[in-house]
């Protein structure tokens, strides 16, 4: 069983009560557009960090990160990326590969909109934390926490940071 933090779209700004809300997570999962190393720097100080570069990234989290991440954890195969789309509307970047080899966990941000669906054709879970920055659309800054078990996510919680300023 492992504990993870997952959260997205921090564009440079990392909200100190990320560290208060994962604190019992075993691992921090960043969907992209981080904005610089320093970000990722200190989410690593302070636990195993993996993630993916996003849109706005420039080469520095480019050279540390890549564009796809596919792992194991527990039994269950995980994709993280930062432009996915959801079920229905899979962006063309991941489409064909996603419908040939589907993950049981899909984790994305981009669109800045916190979403969890389970995508009921490929047997996925869909999720996207929605945005953790100050920066963006969303009213609301948001994170997921969640819990990994053999094959199974368990214990999915919405942690709203606040409206956006």
């Amino acid at each position: 069983m492992i504990r993870i933090g997952l959260l997205s779209d921090t564009h440079n700004y990392l909200n100190p009560a990320v560290f208060e809300h994962f604190k019992d997570c075993d691992e921090i999962w960043h969907a992209g557009d981080i904005g610089t190393a320093a970000i990722t720097d200190a989410i690593a100080e302070f636990k195993p960090v993996r993630a993916v570069y996003g849109n706005i990234d420039g080469t520095d989290i480019r050279k540390i990160f890549p564009e796809h991440l596919m792992f194991r954890c527990e039994q269950m195969k995980v994709w993280i990326t930062h432009i996915g789309g959801y079920p229905n509307r899979y962006d063309h970047r991941v489409k064909e590969l996603i419908h040939r080899n589907p993950p049981d966990l899909f984790i994305c941000g981009h669109s800045h909109i916190l979403k969890v669906i389970y995508d009921k054709k490929l047997s996925l879970l869909h999720l996207n934390p929605g945005a953790a920055g100050k920066y963006g659309f969303q009213k609301v800054s948001t994170l997921l926490r969640f819990t990994i078990d053999k094959k199974e996510v368990k214990d999915l919680q919405v942690i709203e940071l606040g409206k956006r300023r």
